[in-house]
C-alpha cells in the first residue's frame, strides 16, 4: 500500500490549495475511483472504497449472483461465483477485492479529473450565490487583458470569477492597461456553458449611481435618494435628488464643501460633466431644473400628450440645447416627457406673448459646472478646479478673502468672480421686482391686449381683457 501513500499526498496538496477538507478529499478520491471501475467493469459499478488518514485505499466491488446476466458490472453467474466459492446462491452478494495499484494510474486520473470538475462546479455555484443579489453594486478589480474590444477583469474579492467590460459598457473617453485598477458596476450575471460570467459596465448610469452612494454618505443613509439619473456616458449624466430630511439639502450634499464629492465622481468618469438638479413632482417645475444649466423663462405642459414647451432667451438657447443637443435629449429622458424648446424670438414669431418673459413664473437655479459659464478666464478655471471647485454652487459658498486663498487668483482675478456672482445672482431679483410689477399693473387693470399662449399665461388678466 505504500505506493498509494504519495497518491493521496499529491491529492491532498491540491485539495490544500483549492480549500477542500480531508473529508471532501476522500469523498472526491472516492468518486474518482468509482469511475475508474465504471471504466473497467463496462458499467457503474457497487462498490466499497475505504480511504484512510494514512493513505491506505481499499477497494470492493459488490456483484449479485444471478442465472441470466443483464448487467455485466453488478452482476455475476452462479457458475462464476461457485469458482471461488462453491457456497454461494442465487441472491447472494459476490465481493471482489480489486488492488488499487493494479488500474493505478486510471483511477489517479479519473480522480483527478473528479476533483478538478467538482472544484470548479463548486466555483460556479459560490460565485452565483455571491453575486446574484449584487447586481447595480460596485465591484473593483485589475484589468487582466483587452481582447477584441472588451476587458477581462480579474475581481479583487473573487479571483475565480468570470468578469468582462463589453465595448458597449466601457466609456469611450476611456483606454485602460494590463494591470491597472479598475472599478465598475455588475449589470448582469450571465449564464454560459463554462459557468456563470460577470458582466460589468463603465458606461451605464448605475455607475454613476454606485460612485455617488460611495462618496455622498447621506445617500448610504437613505437621507439624500436617487430619483432619476439619465446619461450619455463619456459626454453628460443628469441626476434628480430629493431628500427625506427638510433640513438638508440634496444638492449640496451630492456636491460636497467646494464640489469636493461630485469632483471625486468626476474624476473617476474622465472628465465626464454632471448635473445635478432638485427633483420635483411638477413637470414643469422639473422640467426647468432639468434643463440646467440653461435658464428657462417660461414652461407650458400639456399633461395629455406629456409635452413641455420650454422657452428661453436667445442667449440661452445654445446651453439649452448642448452640444448635438444633448443637454435637451437628457433633460427630456430625465423627466419622463417630450420637450419642444423654443427661443423667445422663435416663440414670437409663432404666435407668443412678448409679457411671458417678463412676469413669468420665479426661475429656480441648478447647479452646473463652471466651465459652462463665461468670462471666467481658463487660467482662473483651472486654479479653482484644482483647489476642488468645480461647480456654480462651489463658488457661491465663497467670499473674496476665500478667492485669493486659492493659488494662481490674485485680486483683479477675485473681482472678476465677485462681479460675476453678482451678476448672476441679480437676475432672479430683476425677475422678482418684473413679477411685482406686473401683480401692480394687474390690480390696476392694465392689460396687454395679445393672444393667449396657453391657460398656464395670465387666466385672469385674460378674464378681464374679454369683460
Amino acid at each position: 500500500m505504500s505506493d498509494q501513500i504519495p497518491v493521496v499526498e499529491a491529492f491532498r496538496m491540491m485539495a490544500a490549495n483549492k480549500s477542500l477538507t480531508e473529508i471532501e478529499l476522500h469523498e472526491l478520491i472516492r468518486e474518482g475511483i468509482h469511475a475508474a471501475l465504471a471504466r473497467r467493469f463496462g458499467g457503474p459499478v457497487d462498490a466499497e472504497i475505504d480511504v484512510t488518514d494514512e493513505g491506505d485505499i481499499s477497494i470492493i466491488v459488490l456483484k449479485e449472483v444471478v442465472e441470466d446476466v443483464e448487467d455485466a458490472a453488478r452482476e455475476v453467474t452462479l457458475e462464476q461465483a461457485r469458482w471461488d466459492d462453491p457456497e454461494f446462491q442465487v441472491g447472494d452478494l459476490m465481493e471482489i477485492p480489486v488492488d488499487f495499484r493494479d488500474f493505478g494510474r486510471s483511477a489517479v486520473m479519473a480522480a483527478k479529473q473528479r476533483i478538478i470538475q467538482r472544484i470548479r462546479e463548486g466555483e460556479r455555484d459560490r460565485i452565483r450565490m455571491e453575486f446574484n443579489d449584487r447586481v447595480g453594486d460596485l465591484v473593483s478589480g485589475e484589468v487582466q487583458a483587452s481582447e477584441r474590444g472588451k476587458l477581462v477583469v480579474m475581481l479583487n474579492r473573487s479571483r475565480e470569477a468570470e468578469a468582462i467590460i463589453p465595448w458597449r459598457e466601457q466609456n469611450p473617453r476611456e483606454r485602460f492597461r494590463q494591470g491597472e485598477p479598475i472599478r465598475a458596476v455588475l449589470k448582469l450575471l450571465e449564464e454560459t456553458p463554462r459557468g456563470p460570467r460577470l458582466i460589468l459596465s463603465r458606461a451605464d448610469p448605475q455607475f454613476v449611481a454606485s460612485l455617488f452612494a460611495l462618496e455622498v454618505p447621506e445617500i448610504y443613509q437613505n437621507i439624500v435618494e436617487i430619483k432619476e439619473i439619465v446619461r450619455e456616458a463619456g459626454g453628460r449624466t443628469k441626476v434628480a435628488v430629493a431628500s427625506r430630511d427638510e433640513a438638508v439639502d440634496p444638492v449640496g450634499a451630492c456636491v460636497g464643501l467646494k464640489g469636493s464629492r461630485v469632483q471625486a465622481v468626476v474624476s473617476e468618469l474622465s472628465g465626464e460633466r454632471i448635473d445635478i438638479v432638485p427633483w420635483h413632482p411638477d413637470p414643469e417645475i422639473f422640467a426647468r431644473r432639468a434643463l440646467a444649466p440653461a435658464r428657462v423663462a417660461k414652461v407650458i405642459s400639456d399633461q395629455g400628450g406629456h409635452v413641455i414647451t420650454a422657452i428661453v432667451d436667445e442667449d440661452q438657447l445654445s446651453l439649452a440645447i448642448g452640444r448635438n443637443g444633448q443637454n435637451v435629449r437628457l433633460a427630456s429622458q430625465l423627466i419622463g416627457w417630450q420637450i419642444d424648446l423654443y427661443s423667445s424670438r422663435d416663440w414670437m414669431e409663432r404666435g407668443g406673448q412678448s409679457g411671458l418673459f417678463a412676469g413669468g413664473d420665479e426661475y429656480e437655479m441648478s447647479d452646473f459646472p463652471l466651465s459652462e459659464l463665461e468670462g471666467i478666464a481658463p487660467a482662473t478655471l483651472a486654479a479653482l478646479e484644482a483647489a476642488g471647485i468645480s461647480s456654480f454652487y462651489g463658488l457661491l459658498e465663497m467670499d473674496r478673502s476665500d478667492f485669493l486663498q486659492v493659488p494662481g487668483i490674485g485680486p483683479d482675478e477675485a473681482d472678476i468672480l465677485e462681479a460675476l456672482i453678482d451678476e448672476l445672482t441679480v437676475v432672479d431679483e430683476a425677475q422678482s421686482n418684473a413679477a411685482g410689477a406686473g401683480k401692480a399693473e394687474e390690480d390696476e387693470g392694465e392689460e396687454i391686449a395679445e393672444d393667449a399662449v396657453s391657460d398656464a399665461v395670465s387666466t385672469a388678466a385674460s378674464a378681464e381683457s374679454t369683460a
